[in-house]
């Protein structure tokens, strides 16, 4: 394999999708109002209805309402789905903001940024929907790895790592082999993962079995620094450019988040983003569910009740003073932060506390072509404008670095890519992400005076990843499912689309005997063993398109 794509797959660091400004290795239908059941049915509902309540509008909400839809579309199923969303737009964690707040400029993620090739779901859904991709490719950027005192790497520009000199820094550095090594580990990892996509894709109700069934329980039991260290991969490597990568998508270091996370975030190949912001890929996916959507509106509690032997939900929300009932929920937010009280006559199992990441993103405008030399100590030269980093030089008794990362993401431009000047000429839109507030005096030194437009936005960005062997429950009563119980096990916005359609498979068969794909599929549900069942026959009835049929492979989900 070349050494430039060896090299790519480690500098993409695609998989979270949250980050990724570098490569290191509204909703077009119309929003409809609540329903209100008449008062009668409130407090006692004569029978338990055919609706679904989502709550979160984000990847995993926006996607369990399109796959209600499909099995809806494909076998007659009778259900309607409410989705209810706290923010006043689609999308969650994937939104976007304009320089100087003027949206006839080239939005910049605030979230989410990019998704890869084998995001089977997210990739799909940009064809059907027709939207544009925007890939990675042409930036000429100079990287550095920074330790806080000093630049363990730095790379020239042009391609990444595509110069003779750079492909010698690396192996001095770190050997002929560690890059050609983690890359077969990570392809590896991908080919398996794929499995998620195809006929055969394991159902799950406990994703512990998950692991097992896939083979994964040793990448989550252990941390990444853990991982490749007992494969043999050069010490200095994982703790430079694979932390380069874990810290920038996730905040965390190797030797503290799981290594399957650590592997994602080194999976890079087609690393992308839609032109105008991911986030329509998520309204596309309401508008062509026939969700009722109802924003600005907050779940505050959900209450189980009993009919016929059959259980129901009550949901009470911001947008109503009275409950509506519901035939089942899909949770679609993380449960500990969503202050939804919840009321169950059964035994629930117990939801572990989920802390996450607090990342502080600042967006900012700036006429300077680098951030300040002398800043990193440099006596000449220029300073890298891809500055990711390391701990590494805490762990040596060092400085702790003063963020993240730090990125030029090209110049402003109008929609129709013009580049747009200001008094201060043209300026560079640049993203920085740290686990501190970034002053605007710091801002002010590092570029050199020549700020423009500032934005700053706080996030619960991703949980914290440590090993672990022990996942939230998805089924966590009758008629209720979690899909952010993935996200401790892997945390992209892909495999919330994963986790909803999955979740959407698991409720479809509780209450209707059906499924995303019919009363039966090749899929292979996992026991409570966590060994996989016989399959039983594939539905045959799909009304995908035939321009996707012919222009696309084999998606669970999205095909049967």
């Amino acid at each position: 394999m070349r050494t430039e794509a060896i090299l790519f797959a480690l500098t993409a660091s695609a998989a979270h999708a949250f980050q990724l400004p570098f490569r290191l290795p509204f909703l077009s239908g119309e929003y409809q109002t609540p329903i209100v059941l008449p008062d009668s049915s409130i407090s006692a509902p004569q029978s338990i209805p055919n609706r679904i309540a989502i709550v979160g509008a984000g990847a995993g909400g926006s996607s369990a309402a399109f796959w209600i839809a499909k099995a809806k579309e494909r076998f007659g199923l009778d259900v309607e789905v409410d989705v209810f969303e706290k923010n006043d737009y689609i999308g969650g964690r994937s939104t976007v903001v304009y320089p100087y707040g003027n949206i006839s400029l080239e939005p910049v993620e605030l979230g989410a940024s990019i998704f890869v090739k084998a995001n089977k779901n997210l990739w799909r859904a940009t064809e059907e929907f027709e939207l544009d991709r925007v890939g990675f490719e042409d930036d000429d950027n100079v990287m550095g790895v920074w330790d806080g005192s000093k630049f363990r790497l730095t790379t020239g520009g042009g391609w990444f790592f595509g110069g003779w000199w750079d492909k010698l820094k690396i192996i001095w550095r770190y050997g002929l082999d560690a890059p050609s090594r983690t890359q077969s580990i990570v392809g590896s990892m991908i080919d398996e993962y794929l499995e998620l996509y195809a006929k055969t894709a394991p159902r799950f109700d406990n994703i512990t079995e998950l692991t097992q069934t896939m083979g994964w329980t040793h990448w989550v039991a252990q941390t990444t620094a853990e991982f490749f260290d007992s494969r043999g991969i050069d010490r200095r490597f994982t703790r430079e450019l694979i932390e380069a990568a874990t810290r920038v998508n996730y905040g965390q270091n190797v030797d503290s988040i799981h290594a399957l996370e650590g592997l994602c975030s080194l999976a890079a190949t087609g690393a992308s983003s839609v032109k105008g912001g991911n986030f329509q890929i998520f309204e596309q996916f309401l508008a062509r569910s026939g969700a009722r959507v109802h924003l600005n509106t907050s779940v505050t509690a959900l209450s189980q009740y009993s009919k016929d032997e059959t259980s129901g939900w009550l949901v009470t929300t911001s947008g109503s003073a009275q409950p509506q009932a519901y035939r089942a929920v899909v949770l679609a937010a993380p449960f500990h932060t969503s202050s939804i009280a919840l009321a169950a006559p059964t035994e629930m199992p117990s939801i572990p506390t989920q802390p996450y990441v607090h990342l502080h993103v600042t967006l900012l405008s700036t006429a300077s072509p680098a951030p300040d030399a002398g800043y990193f100590g440099l006596l000449s030269g220029t300073a890298p404008t891809e500055v990711l980093t390391t701990w590494d030089g805490v762990r040596q008794g060092g400085l702790k670095p003063e963020f993240n990362s730090l990125t030029y993401h090209g110049l402003i431009r109008d929609k129709d890519g013009e580049v747009v000047e200001s008094e201060l000429g043209k300026e560079w839109v640049v993203k920085i992400f740290s686990e501190q507030r970034i002053e605007d005096a710091w801002l002010e030194q590092v570029f050199t005076g020549k700020v423009g437009w500032v934005h700053r936005k706080e996030w619960d960005a991703y949980p914290v990843l440590p090993p672990t062997t022990s996942f939230p429950p998805i089924r966590l009563a009758q008629g209720l499912y979690y899909v952010n119980a993935f996200e401790p096990f892997i945390s992209t916005m892909e495999t919330e689309t994963l986790a909803a359609r999955n979740a959407v498979d698991l409720l479809l068969r509780d209450e209707f005997d059906s499924g995303v794909c019919g009363k039966s599929s090749e899929a292979v549900s996992i026991n409570a063993g966590g060994l996989p069942a016989d399959p039983s026959p594939a539905a045959t009835n799909d009304t995908m398109p035939a321009k996707a049929k012919a222009s696309s492979e084999f998606v669970l989900g999205w095909d049967c």
